[in-house]
This record gives C-alpha cells, sequence and structure tokens, in this order.
C-alpha cells in the first residue's frame, strides 16, 4: 500500500539537508519532486494543485526550528496537508441511537461491495458489539445473494433473501421486518452494481434509499482503479448524496492516489479500506495514520492494535514468562509464529514498522512460514519439548513428515539455537526483563 509515494517521497528531503533556512530557492526542487510523485501515483491533477500550493505557501520562508533539520521541518508540511486532505470530523458511523441504523452500500460493478458488506457486519458485531443482519438486495448480479448468504454464515451473521421476486422494494421492506423481528440493531443492504449513467437502476437505488430510510450510504471504490474511482465516486455523490467512502483493494494497490484524491473530490469522508481478502483484513479509515505509512514513519498504533486482536494473552504472558526464564521450547515458538501469522503479511508489518520503507529490498519469503510450521508438527511432543535429542536419524524421518530436506530441518534447529542463546545472553544483561515490560 502507497510503496510507489513512499518511494518517491522518502528523497524530497535530500535538497534541503544542510540548509539553515528553508527559502524559495531550495524548496523548489523538492515541490518540484513532490508534484511528479503525487501525480506518478494516479492522484488527481487539480487535487495536486491544490496541495502543492498550500504546501508552498507554507514552506517558502518557513523559520526552521532548532531541534529539526529543514528536510524533517519540510516533510512535517507534507504531513500536516495531507492529513487535513484526507482527514474529517466525521469518520465515525452515524449510528441511530432511537432505532435500528441502516447502511446501504452502493458502487460500480466488481467493486468489492459484497464482500464488504460482510467485513463491515463483522466489524460492527465483533468491535463495535452491535447485532447486525445484511440484506441480500443485488437481484443483477447471478450467485450474489449465494454469496453474501455464504460469507454471513462463515461469520455467524443472519442474511436476508428473497430469490422468489426481483421486486426491490418488497425485499427491503422484508428485511427490514425481519431485522425488528430479530431485534438488530444495525442493517447493512448489499445492492446490485450499477453505472451512474444507467438512469434505470440508479432511480432504482434511490428508492432503495428511500424505503430503508438509509443512515449511511457507503460508495464502495475499488482503490486499484485509480482515477475512474475518483470520478465516478464525484459522480455517484451528486445522484444519491452519498455519506462516505470505503476503499477497497487497498493491499494490491501500489500507488494509493484514489486514497488521497477521493476525499478532496467528492467532499465526503473515507470511512473504511479494505486491505486484504480475509474479513478480518477491514480498517477504520485514521488520516494521521495512513499518512505516517505514506511518508516512512509507521504506524505502531495500528501495529499494536492488529497484535491486541490476534495474540492470545495468556499464551504471550506464558512465552514472556518462559523468555525470561530461557525455557521456551519449540511447541513454544510454534504458536508464537501461528500467532505472528494471524496479523497479516510480514511485508505488510514492516510497513507499519517506523522506517519499515527503508527495509523494502529485504526478501522475505512467506511460504518458509509454512515450511517452519511443518517441519515442527512432523516432530514428537517429545522433540519439541527437547530438541537437543534430535539425532540424524530423527532429523530425516522429520525432513521425510514435512516434505521438506534435511538442511531445512538442520537450518531451523541451528536458528532456534542460536535464539535461545542470544536471548540468554539478552537476559544475563538484563535487557530482556527492559523489553518485556
Amino acid at each position: 500500500m502507497f510503496n510507489q509515494l513512499q518511494d518517491r517521497l522518502s528523497n524530497v528531503v535530500k535538497t534541503l539537508r544542510g540548509q539553515g533556512k528553508i527559502s524559495e530557492k531550495n524548496v523548489k526542487d523538492a515541490i518540484r519532486d513532490v508534484r511528479r510523485a503525487l501525480l506518478e501515483a494516479d492522484v488527481n491533477l487539480m487535487v495536486v494543485r491544490s496541495f502543492i500550493d498550500k504546501v508552498q505557501k507554507k514552506a517558502v520562508g518557513e523559520k526552521v526550528l532548532k531541534s529539526i533539520s529543514p528536510g524533517q521541518q519540510f516533510i512535517k508540511i507534507i504531513y500536516d496537508e495531507m492529513v487535513s486532505f484526507l482527514g474529517s470530523d466525521d469518520n465515525e458511523i452515524n449510528y441511530n441511537n432511537s432505532g435500528i441504523t441502516v447502511i446501504t452500500m452502493v458502487g460500480l460493478q466488481g467493486v468489492g461491495k459484497t464482500t464488504s458488506c460482510a467485513k463491515l457486519a463483522s466489524f460492527l458485531k465483533n468491535k463495535k458489539q452491535k447485532n447486525p443482519i445484511m440484506i441480500a438486495a443485488d437481484i443483477q448480479r447471478p450467485a450474489a445473494i449465494e454469496q453474501l448468504e455464504t460469507l454471513g454464515k462463515n461469520i455467524n451473521i443472519p442474511v436476508f433473501s428473497n430469490k422468489k421476486t426481483k421486486d426491490i422494494k418488497r425485499i427491503i421492506n422484508e428485511g427490514i421486518a425481519k431485522a425488528k423481528e430479530s431485534n438488530s440493531d444495525s442493517i447493512i443492504i448489499d445492492t446490485a452494481g450499477r453505472l451512474h449513467i444507467d438512469d434505470a437502476l440508479m432511480n432504482e437505488l434511490k428508492e432503495v434509499v428511500e424505503i430503508s430510510n438509509s443512515n449511511e450510504i457507503f460508495y464502495v471504490a475499488d482503490g486499484m482503479t485509480g482515477q475512474d474511482a475518483v470520478n465516478s465516486s464525484k459522480l455517484f455523490s451528486e445522484k444519491i448524496n452519498i455519506s462516505g467512502i470505503i476503499l477497497t483493494k487497498m493491499d494490491g494497490d501500489s500507488k494509493g492516489g484514489a486514497a488521497l484524491s477521493i476525499k478532496e473530490v467528492t467532499g465526503k469522508p473515507i470511512k473504511f479500506i479494505g486491505t486484504g481478502e480475509k474479513i478480518s483484513a477491514f480498517e477504520l479509515f485514521y488520516p494521521d495514520r495512513i499518512v505516517k505509512r505514506i511518508l516512512g514513519m509507521g504506524d505502531v498504533v495500528g501495529l499494536v492494535e492488529k497484535a491486541e486482536e490476534v495474540f492470545d494473552k495468556e499464551l504471550s504472558e506464558e512465552f514472556n514468562q518462559k523468555l525470561l526464564k530461557n525455557k521456551f521450547t519449540l511447541k513454544d515458538f510454534q504458536n508464537q509464529l501461528r500467532q505472528f501469522k494471524k496479523m497479516g503479511s510480514v511485508s505488510d508489518i514492516i510497513g507499519m514498522m517506523p522506517g519499515g520503507n527503508k527495509l523494502k529490498g529485504l526478501s522475505v519469503d512467506e511460504k518458509k512460514l509454512v515450511w517452519i510450521d511443518a517441519i515442527i508438527n512432523s516432530m514428537t511432543k517429545e522433540e519439541r519439548l527437547n530438541p537437543e535429542i534430535i539425532n540424524g536419524s530423527r532429523r530425516q524421518r522429520i525432513a521425510l513428515g514435512s516434505g521438506r530436506n534435511v538442511q531445512e530441518v538442520n537450518q531451523l534447529l541451528k536458528q532456534f539455537d542460536q535464539m535461545k542463546n542470544m536471548i540468554k545472553k539478552m537476559n544475563k544483561k538484563g535487557i530482556n526483563k527492559f523489553l518485556l515490560t
């Protein structure tokens, strides 16, 4: 996510280093590089012009604070303006305090509306302690209803559908009645994908919004489509007055131009972003955190939140105690590895670390994590607890059982032994106690 912007902006401050003052002369090259980076990342041209004008006005003649360099101060100006462009006072869902909250999902075909319905429903249930129900109102796309029902079953959230009728009004009314009957406090309506120039389908969508009395109308945009997402969201907003944006497939978008453009062009807040195929790969949109990722500052808060969501607290505490006593085993290591994998891809986790963009050349083979798990699974309980008993014949058996070679088994055991020795040395110096508090 935002890899291209990260790469380009990380070099912007080079022209300002060593300067005692940010002047019009020495900021010129940096402004040009920022403009080029934004345009190449597919940011809307009008947005780029507005953004650059504001940055330039703030940067020229700005006195540099004694504690920071001109380059750092220039990045602070860019950071502040990006947060302003992306930010809004209306980032949360507007819940109906006196009744059921109705959220209607709209957008083009193939942008991920149905999956986003399930992700949003799971978010409401697991993070907001709501009792949602989904209404399958996409009667245009083959298998759309079945897809939503399957997703609902997987996350244990009810889905209302009526396959016997094509009457959208009837489906919505019956779905709302079902929600009231089941004491649901929130409804998510999945609608058919449509083009803004299709008057018949747009009129149908207006009917859905009116009948359901929607509290929120979320336009679901494919982040990988760049300017198409920006332009279509603006036109949708003009026709049905959308209240917010959900950006999908942001994990596959190395540019990120849509995210930087869409809020400024539509005047509507970005509420959520989808960052992967899993139902859990769905985040509230925090402008300051996103901008920090773009500028390579990392997102420590987001990283901690991810860890808190997936890590078993009891297992983690037990592992910490074993680390302090240097008594952790391959089984403990395997448990921690499995929890770590729940956080997402290694590259995503690195990207959330401060300075993670500097590690972009680091080759991380995700398959090796699977291989390690397979190798440990092929060991007996005694071998996992006491790896020192694993002799040559045992290594051959483990390699055969895991489908790996003996060299990989040897490498894992060697690395595990090195890790134990390193932690033993750290414990002697008291460093590990500091890290675990």
